[in-house]
């Protein structure tokens, strides 16, 4: 896929802290001649069609009925990536605490048992352990030494649109058609 950036440290007050996805993978025509593996192209009434979405700054959906236009708060598209740790344990299964500094007393982490998590921006990142790591590691807690604020911009979650798998009767007969065409093949190898 082609993805088109705009990006600007000057937008009209209407666009700051927004983040506008258009949709415009249907937008295209076959190409007269291929270049190398390129066989689509974007006509005149295509671009212009992206450019006034993009101008108009509005939610759009196209001639299916699927949104081509979506804009979302920046924040949507944060994430904190934790580090959640796990105490590193003996032979007997106790676990082992820190003998110097800042971990005396404190359990020592285990590297091999290390995880992340990337929790959503606008959740509660305590919440979240509580909820999604905790009834399965009880023992886990987050360096909070390690937790970084990322961004990503996943374009499939917004417009992915499901397409039912063929009903299992039409595979079945397609199976059944080729199974009994290679039978066929066979039997008149050995004739």
């Amino acid at each position: 896929a082609t993805y088109i950036w705009i990006i600007s440290n000057r937008k009209p007050a209407a666009r700051q802290g927004k983040v506008q996805l258009i949709d415009a993978s249907g937008m295209w025509q076959k190409m007269r001649k291929s270049l190398g593996s390129k066989r689509k192209e974007m006509s005149d009434a295509h671009i212009d069609h992206i450019t006034r979405l993009f101008g108009d700054f509005v939610e759009a959906k196209g001639e299916d009925g699927q949104p081509i236009s979506r804009i979302f708060d920046n924040e949507e598209f944060g994430y904190y990536s934790i580090t959640v740790e796990r105490p590193l344990r003996d032979e007997a299964g106790k676990i082992i605490l820190g003998q110097k500094g800042k971990l005396k007393g404190k359990p020592q982490p285990d590297s091999r048992l290390r995880d992340t998590e990337n929790v959503p921006y606008l959740q509660d990142v305590a919440e979240y352990f509580k909820r999604e790591v905790l009834p399965h590691a009880p023992d886990a807690w987050i360096d909070p030494d390690k937790t970084k604020v990322g961004y990503e911009i996943p374009f499939n979650r917004h417009f992915y649109v499901f397409k039912p798998p063929r009903p299992l009767e039409v595979i079945d007969a397609e199976l059944k058609q080729t199974t009994d065409r290679i039978l066929d093949m066979i039997k008149g190898l050995s004739a």
